[in-house]
């Protein structure tokens, strides 16, 4: 389910706790219009833009949890992870109280990516999977236990990317340009937890608050997501059968815990604090342990 396994969304800085009756009127307002439409609107582009190409049919069910050596189900956590944080933000804007933003604003981006689902469950291409379901529930709830027991995120879930040989001998599926590959080559994609170190540690603790330790999980040597898809070449070289797990061990940043006087650095660095910062790291994978001088 690639056309949404992944999405970067950009959190943004959200003002503080409306001041007046009016001020959350207002705000309630703006949300409901932008709620309303933002999200048939989505479905509706959606639907255009990609279902549109496959015939629609009776709603069916689709198994796809071996596909990818799921790592197209850490990017659906991601994508929900993501959209709980600016729901939570979103919801607290508009007025509302700490148990209902949290609940209702964080399990959104899992109401939303159902929706999506209900789609591809009557697309002859695709299927509703629970697999999926469950990837984007588990996003969703990362985010809010941790702001209903810590009233924060202690740890992030963080996203990285490499570019790799294999969408040259299936471009159409893995991506035939930089932009393409993001989305679509599993191979190069990394997703993290990303936690929080000091934020574990007794307050006043002196060490710094904004470094995390950070785990990552990937894949490699997948053409396709069907675990026995090869390709072999000319020369008798076999691709895509050699399919294995990567785990990471590295350190991490966490940009919205380091403060500046500018509103606008503000707001850029909880921008770009879904991705992970490149630092070294080690490689288990393969039966081996590397060390990466620099990894991302």
């Amino acid at each position: 389910m690639r056309k949404y396994s992944f999405f970067l969304f950009f959190l943004i800085s959200i003002p503080g706790k409306a001041d007046s009756l009016r001020v959350v009127q207002h705000r309630k307002l703006v949300f409901y219009s932008v709620i309303g439409t933002a999200y048939p609107a989505s479905l509706i582009m959606l639907n255009e833009a990609w279902y549109k190409n496959y015939r629609s049919d009776k709603f069916h069910f689709f198994n796809d949890n071996t596909e990818w050596l799921q790592v197209d189900k850490a990017g659906h956590a991601f994508t929900t992870f993501q959209l709980a944080r600016l729901g939570i933000k979103s919801f607290e804007w508009a007025g509302y109280n700490k148990k209902v933003s949290t609940w209702l604003g964080g399990m959104s981006g899992s109401i939303y990516m159902t929706g999506i689902e209900v789609l591809d469950g009557f697309s002859t291409g695709w299927g509703f999977s629970w697999g999926d379901m469950g990837a984007n529930l588990s996003g969703s709830l990362l985010a809010v236990t941790q702001v209903h027991f810590w009233n924060e995120q202690r740890v992030l879930l963080k996203y990285s990317f490499h570019t790799t040989t294999y969408p040259a001998y299936r471009p159409a599926l893995l991506g035939n340009n930089f932009s393409g590959q993001l989305l679509k080559d599993y191979n190069g994609q990394t997703y993290w937890l990303s936690c929080n170190i000091a934020s574990f540690l007794k307050p006043g603790t002196a060490f710094p608050k904004w470094l995390n330790l950070a785990l990552g999980y990937g894949a490699e040597g997948m053409i396709s997501g069907e675990p026995n898809y090869v390709i072999v070449e000319p020369d008798g070289k076999v691709i895509g059968n050699n399919r294995y797990r990567k785990y990471y061990l590295s350190l991490d940043i966490d940009l919205s815990r380091i403060k500046t006087r500018s509103k606008l650095l503000n707001t850029v660095l909880k921008t770009v604090n879904v991705l992970k910062i490149p630092a070294p790291a080690i490689e288990f994978s393969n039966h081996s342990i590397k060390g990466r001088y620099l990894f991302y």
